[in-house]
């Protein structure tokens, strides 16, 4: 660590990484379980590095009371050894010995949720990035990675399960009524990977036979009350497990697959080797109480952890810097996941919306970073979706390059030559440059560039030539340029393709995609007879931002016609963009071709409902704003809720009439056409409550639904309306889930993301009521995380109110769950392109956290958020 940065703290520097000067071998640790004061033994087999001679023994350690310490057997003594709040350090320690420390914790002080802590009546772990130091000393870092033999021992009353990472060995009965169970993991791995789970639990199970021929327990654990809610998990192990033999090769490991649903967790879920432990939005699931997005979203994050066992469990990070090796190698993964066994088009659309309207903002805010960052001061602000969505593209990219074929290959020889290491990103792209014969050098840029690319791409006609000319730039106007796959295609007057290669090109174009390597190319097309339509950048082949001067009819024809079912979506996005921001001169011109495409997408009874559902949403506050060098809040709010109110009244009878035809259609189960019916169903509902604000079709809705999502999409056009009915409605939605936290979560988020000023006031109500509950993740993510980041018109209220009630909760929540904190603070990524005065009430709001907030997590971004400069 040699480097400070705006907020006083100390920097980690990729550039200072040294192995280990001592590895442990293998670990041995004895839980003796309380909630109020757990005792850990930790016995570790330590070996120095023969390279770093005479270095002294470190060990990580927060928050222990160390109450014995031994090396090889024997008792240390005090002047043998030093420890302080961070570390403990032993000089002279044998080159080869066994180090045995015993500690005592406190599970049920630990509001972090970081390291072992108590949720409900159980008792669990959470150790990524750094949390398990605060169970036990150890070397806490990635690329040392022991075998473990983990004993957990507890009152069998209470913990009746004990859980733990890799296979179970034993279980015995002890004096007093405790019991113990012993698990082994035989394959190395990182501490952070780390976990036990002991509590009063149940489970639904599968046995299965891996591609290999080995058996498997599949086993989804929860509470006794909520076990009937596990089922769709299960399924979607399965699903995981078969899907990752078939596609990439890769089979499960070891005896037993359990996965735990816990209520109090502050991420979406962790893939400890064998036991991985999920929030409980990602396994409890229903038709009474889980929407249809609930069901992908368990799908999606299952899958997610799943494949972590090959890519970040088998093969592990060398260092938290190469932390999109794992996390954007695994999106891409589970996103390939998805969209094999569901809507591949509408997957595609989905990520893509998220990336535009989240990450590339991130991108251009305050908080931009590299997906490889040469430097942290708290590696739990680098979990954002720059590491994993747009980390997830460049793995995408990669695959466009290569093809499937090629990519397979480069990703066998990777998990063949790193298995049961520590790997960096220079050894993923190196595996699949040996794969393809490839040299990858220029591609590895991607890793170490801050901010979205963008290209400018230029035409002309002449003589049957066709001349394209694309210009790459990036936010550092210095920055060497980056090799970009930009899929392409041409389309003549009718809309057919027109299948032509370039005569004369300064770029390699192979099966319909352009690599992009210089500032700068052109490419001409000879012997056309007409000037070509184009489209770029199909199915997202690039992370970039895309200039072409369309017109509004070439845009429209285009969501017509387009091949790529991305493509057509984009155009839509398009076409609205440049309406609600006034890009196009033929201002109703555009209006009216967006409207008549919307139209004849809404006719269309042969394509897919949700589909036609994402073609209808427009883009989002944070993609138009994402579109303003300065972002002009109240005229983005009231053109996007005007153009709504339009197009809704021009097409009214095509809204009702769709609404009431998919009714049989989405009175289905789970299978893709009834979800999909649904999503066009209530995304018509939504349009027609903003012509009739009084929603006695949404109030209908509500009181016939049988399944949460019909009843929770009635609920948000109601009260976001500010219906007759909407607080009867959400009164009985309160009651009939009163006993469900998950349930309760989307009434608290449909009230918090109520787009009126005045919701402001709502929130503050919450925070004064028996519903709010600070100490639990998921309840402060449905209310806080729900108001700042989805519902601007109260957020950016223009007194400054909405900043003023996220801020005044900032110090409290920081004390309590750090990371939680942080990511709320992020809200204000982009704070220094708002205009019409609220940059200044947000600088004032943030300036007031100064010497308020206790965590490095806080304190790191809010120093990079006062410091940066805008972009």
């Amino acid at each position: 660590m040699t480097d400070l940065g705006p907020s006083g703290q100390t920097e980690t520097l990729l550039s200072d990484y040294r192995a280990p000067a001592w590895r442990i071998v293998h670990a041995e640790l004895v839980f003796e379980l309380d909630a109020e004061a757990t005792q850990v033994l930790a016995r570790l087999h330590l070996q120095a590095d023969p390279a770093q001679p005479g270095a002294a023994l470190v060990l990580d350690g927060e928050d222990l009371e160390l109450l014995s310490i031994a090396l090889d057997g024997q008792p240390l003594d005090a002047s043998r050894y030093r420890h302080d709040a961070h570390h403990l350090r032993i000089d002279a320690a044998p080159a080869t010995c066994v180090l045995e420390t015993r500690c005592r914790i406190h599970p049920a002080r630990n509001t972090r949720l970081e390291g072992l802590y108590r949720s409900g009546e159980s008792l669990l772990t959470q150790c990524e990035a750094q949390g398990f130091r605060r169970i036990a000393y150890f070397i806490d870092r990635p690329d040392v990675m022991p075998t473990w033999r983990i004993t957990l021992r507890g009152d069998k009353a209470r913990y009746p399960v004990l859980l733990a990472n890799g296979n179970p060995l034993a279980q015995a009965y002890l004096a007093d009524g405790r019991h113990e169970a012993v698990w082994e993991n035989p394959h190395p791995t990182p501490c952070y990977l780390f976990a036990l789970v002991a509590g009063r639990l149940q489970c639904v199970r599968k046995d299965v036979r891996t591609a290999d021929g080995c058996a498997v327990a599949l086993q989804v654990w929860a509470a006794p009350h909520d076990v009937g809610r596990c089922a769709y998990a299960l399924g979607a192990v399965e699903r995981a497990l078969r899907w990752d033999e078939q596609r990439f090769g890769r089979c499960y490991d070891l005896s037993v697959f359990n996965v735990v649903a816990a209520q109090d967790f502050t991420m979406g879920a962790m893939e400890n080797k064998g036991l991985n432990i999920f929030n409980a939005r990602y396994i409890l699931a229903d038709e009474a109480t889980a929407t249809d997005a609930d069901y992908q979203g368990i799908e999606s994050v299952i899958g997610h952890e799943y494949f972590h066992n090959w890519s970040g469990n088998r093969v592990t990070l060398r260092d938290w810097f190469q932390l999109a090796l794992k996390e954007g190698l695994t999106v891409f993964r589970d996103q390939e996941f998805v969209a094999d066994l569901q809507s591949r088009q509408v997957k595609r659309i989905e990520d893509v919306r998220l990336l535009r309207a989240r990450q590339f903002a991130e991108d251009a805010g305050a908080l931009a970073h590299p997906v490889r960052p040469d430097r942290y001061r708290e590696i739990n602000n680098f979990y954002t979706l720059t590491v994993y969505e747009k980390g997830a593209e460049i793995v995408r990219m990669l695959h466009t390059l290569l093809g499937e074929a090629t990519f397979r290959a480069g990703m066998d020889q990777y998990f063949s030559e790193h298995d049961g290491h520590a790997a960096t990103l220079e050894d993923f792209l190196a595996a699949h440059a040996a794969a393809s014969g490839r040299d990858l050098s220029q591609f590895a840029r991607w890793y170490a560039q801050v901010g979205t690319p963008e290209l400018d791409i230029a035409d002309d006609f002449v003589d049957g030539r066709y001349t394209l000319r694309i210009a790459q730039r990036q936010r550092d106007a210095n920055a060497a340029p980056l090799l970009i796959p930009l899929r392409f295609a041409l389309y003549d007057e009718h809309g057919a393709p027109i299948h032509a290669t370039p005569t004369a090109s300064d770029a390699a174009v192979r099966e319909g995609v352009i690599e992009l390597t210089a500032p700068a190319h052109t490419l001409v097309f000879a012997g056309l007879s007409a000037r070509p339509l184009p489209s770029f950048n199909q199915s997202l082949s690039a992370p970039v931002k895309l200039h072409y001067d369309y017109a509004p009819a070439q845009l429209a024809r285009l969501a017509r016609c387009e091949r790529d079912g991305l493509g057509r979506w984009d155009m839509l996005q398009r076409l609205a963009t440049g309406v609600l921001l006034r890009q196009f001169d033929a201002h109703a011109e555009a209006l009216g071709a967006l409207s008549a495409t919307l139209g004849d997408l809404l006719d269309d009874a042969h394509a897919d409902p949700a589909f036609v559902a994402e073609c209808m949403a427009l883009p989002d506050f944070d993609t138009l704003a994402d579109a303003q060098a300065r972002v002009d809040i109240a005229g983005l709010l009231a053109a996007r809720k005007a153009l709504l109110l339009d197009l809704a009244r021009k097409h009214e009878t095509r809204l009702r009439q769709r609404h009431a035809a998919l009714a049989t259609r989405a009175a289905g189960g789970l299978d893709g056409a009834a979800m999909g019916a649904r999503r066009l169903r209530n995304a018509c509902l939504s349009w027609l409550t903003e012509l009739y604000p009084e929603a006695r079709l949404a109030s209908a809705q509500f009181d016939a639904a049988t399944r949460m999502t019909d009843r929770l999409a009635a609920l948000r056009c109601l009260v976001h309306a500010d219906a007759p009915a909407a607080a009867r409605a959400q009164e009985a939605f309160a009651q009939r889930h009163e006993h469900d936290p998950l349930s309760t979560d989307k009434w608290l988020a449909v009230v918090a993301t109520r787009p009126h000023a005045d919701a402001v006031e709502a929130v503050r109500a919450l925070l004064d009521s028996r519903w709010w509950t600070p100490t639990n993740p998921n309840r402060v993510r449905a209310i806080l995380g729900s108001f700042s980041r989805m519902n601007p018109t109260a957020f950016h209220r223009a007194n400054g109110a909405g900043y003023a009630l996220l801020i005044e909760q900032l110090p409290l929540l920081d004390r309590i769950n750090p990371q939680v904190a942080a990511r709320l603070l992020a809200g204000f990524e982009s704070w220094r392109r708002w205009d019409g005065g609220h940059d200044a009430l947000a600088r004032e709001h943030l300036e007031r956290l100064h010497g308020k907030l206790a965590s490095r997590d806080a304190n790191d971004l809010l120093g990079r958020l006062l410091a940066a400069r805008a972009a």
